[in-house]
């Protein structure tokens, strides 16, 4: 009888810290008290959350994986950072590169698990490592059609050079083109006089090795993202998500999230999209497969042909790959995904920073209030899940609904993937943005790094978030300091 209730106090004691919600929809209508921070939100990535502000912010498994877990997190950081080789090499476990590639190793593009970022014009010699050019056609024809309204293909390639642009090839082979970026300067004014000039970046391909681009290409840059929380957002209930739809905008705030739907290649059928610039992947293997493929030329079981060339690029189809019958008699086998899916799932979300300052608190209310939270929803509480315990019934600070909105024509890129538009882009969330300088040592966001810093990002906002950037540009000089320095603290 003791026992019992002791056992009953001890429910009682977890309840009052740790309340029960139905799904996550209800925490976020809960009033906030903008005089202070709410209850664990330092927390960012629940019990997970790492208290490290440096260079390796980005980099830490979850504090709460278990002992035996982090030897299988090490060995999938290992393969994050292997430099994979042309076949044949002396190396056989890192046969696979190319024969066209962005670059040698998934670290490669996500330095330190981070940020990407455009090349510097500014400097003698920055390559595009981190940056990738996305290439797309309209559908030509009554087959394409119907590869895109069932979900099949995100979309329809280039006949030529396929989905993506590689600007490095191995050794006696020709790269397809280099990147090349010019920019035209837009001033934005604020209410208060304050003029801040946006960088609209105009791509185009030099140098291409193997004829023309087609007469109606779509080029679409997108830079690396950030890794951390991966397997949070995963563990959230589709349900979760779904709920903060707003199709045809009921509630007639200017806010309209729709999730995507894509090809998901593990249940052979169609899924919720959440990884991404336009939330184009379902899951965190399938977009680690797709990486593989696409900026390296690796083979696995969802992209059976590793190489990446098409049938016009004969030398190309001329070289040797390294599938292996060690490992599925593919370039990467499925016990390596499952390693890097393990490894992109536990990387932790370091915690807030000054989330009780008085200028943090009082930007805090500004966000709010400015209808950020429209888009960039504060928290969730993730399912339960057998997976890993450590990504189970986490009460997390994403600050993202996951859902693709419409940002306007200002960052269109005409390029369709599966039901996301070329104007609509997945809602990135902001936790871990105020360490990226300490991590990669630059402040360029957006899915192209276009913004040279938070507020060039928020200015270049429009669509559905028209009327929250409007809001925005009414505030007073120390508003907007206030503002950032809550963003910067996420």
């Amino acid at each position: 009888m003791k026992k019992i209730f002791k056992l009953a106090n001890i429910y009682l004691v977890c309840f009052l810290i740790f309340p029960l919600f139905s799904h996550s929809e209800s925490i976020n209508k809960a009033l906030i008290n903008f005089d202070f921070s709410e209850k664990y939100e330092e927390y960012s990535g629940g019990n997970g959350t790492v208290k490290v502000s440096n260079k390796n912010s980005y980099s830490l498994p979850m504090k709460n994986l278990r002992a035996d877990q982090k030897i299988d997190f090490l060995i999938g950081n290992g393969l994050f950072k292997r430099e994979w080789l042309p076949a044949p090499s002396i190396k056989a476990s890192s046969d696979g590169l190319g024969p066209f590639f962005n670059a040698t190793s998934c670290q490669g593009c996500h330095i330190k698990d981070g940020r990407g970022h455009p090349p510097d014009l500014t400097l003698e010699f920055d390559d595009s490592i981190s940056m990738v050019f996305h290439l797309s056609i309209p559908p030509q024809n009554e087959n394409d059609k119907q590869l895109l309204d069932t979900y099949r293909v995100k979309s329809i390639n280039d006949p030529t050079y396929g989905g993506q642009l590689s600007d490095f090839a191995i050794e006696d082979l020709l790269s397809e083109g280099q990147i090349h970026i010019n920019y035209e300067y837009i001033p934005i004014v604020f209410d208060n006089g304050t003029v801040v000039t946006l960088s609209k970046p105009i791509y185009s391909i030099k140098n291409l090795n193997y004829g023309n681009l087609h007469s109606d290409i779509q080029i679409s840059a997108r830079v690396a993202q950030p890794m951390i929380g991966l397997g949070l957002i995963q563990s959230i209930s589709q349900n979760d998500i779904l709920a903060n739809e707003d199709i045809n905008d009921d509630n007639n705030d200017t806010v309209s999230g729709v999730a995507n739907i894509v090809w998901d290649y593990d249940l052979n059928k169609t899924n919720i999209g959440l990884f991404g610039w336009k939330a184009a992947q379902p899951s965190i293997r399938q977009q680690s497969a797709d990486a593989f493929h696409n900026d390296m030329g690796l083979s696995s079981k969802h992209y059976p042909n590793g190489s990446n060339c098409s049938d016009k690029q004969i030398e190309c189809n001329r070289y040797e790959h390294g599938n292996s019958p060690n490992i599925d008699d593919f370039e990467l086998s499925s016990n390596q995904l499952d390693l890097i899916e393990f490894y992109s799932s536990h990387l932790a979300v370091p915690a807030r920073r000054n989330h009780n300052n008085e200028k943090v608190l009082a930007g805090k209310k500004i966000f709010y209030e400015s209808g950020c939270t429209s888009c960039h929803t504060p928290k969730f509480i993730t399912a339960k899940t057998n997976y890993s315990s450590a990504l189970s019934e986490q009460l997390i600070w994403p600050y993202s609904d996951f859902l693709l909105h419409d940002m306007g024509d200002g960052l269109a890129d005409d390029s369709r993937a599966f039901k996301a538009s070329g104007r609509e882009w997945r809602t990135q969330p902001l936790w871990g943005i105020g360490l990226t300088e300490e991590v990669n040592g630059h402040t360029k966001f957006l899915h192209d790094g276009r913004a040279n810093n938070l507020l060039e990002a928020i200015l270049w906002h429009g669509g559905e978030a028209e009327k929250s950037k409007q809001e925005i540009l009414k505030l007073s000089l120390e508003d907007v300091e206030n503002l950032l320095k809550f963003i910067e603290s996420l």
